[in-house]
């Protein structure tokens, strides 16, 4: 499933002059549209635009709440690349290599182990306070 991740912006409140766009609703189409592009191509797709009411001071003492529209865009986030799957196991081998393989394995485990070497016998330095004469 993707994740995404969103990002919030105002919407234009004035419209952008160019050449050959003459009302109010063709300016104003023309900010939307290259806000639009503009996101578009830094991967954002547009979601939805939303209205909330906002508290505003008005005066020193005075609130009013007044209405902020707000375009919602989303993109996907680049998931980590998953961990390559384990190696599937090898399927058996060849009949003619099984048995060179069970030759080379066997001896090493049926070989029985001797007797344990003696331990060295021979005397240990000396220790501690002993001084030369």
């Amino acid at each position: 499933m993707p994740h995404y991740e969103f990002k919030v912006v105002p919407a234009p409140r004035r419209g952008e002059k160019a050449r050959g766009v003459k009302t109010t609703e063709d300016r104003f189409a023309l900010a939307l549209t290259t806000l639009m592009n503009d996101l578009g191509r830094d991967g954002w797709d547009y979601l939805r635009a939303d209205s909330f009411p906002v508290d505003e001071r008005a005066g020193f003492t005075g609130t009013k709440t007044t209405q902020h529209l707000l375009l919602v865009f989303r993109r996907v986030i680049e998931a980590a690349a998953p961990a390559p799957a384990a190696p599937a196991a090898p399927a058996a081998p060849a009949p003619a290599r099984a048995s060179l393989m069970a030759d080379a394995v066997t001896p090493t485990l049926t070989r029985k182990l001797g007797a344990a070497e003696p331990a060295d016998t021979g005397t240990a330095p000396a220790v501690g306070g002993a001084k030369p004469e």
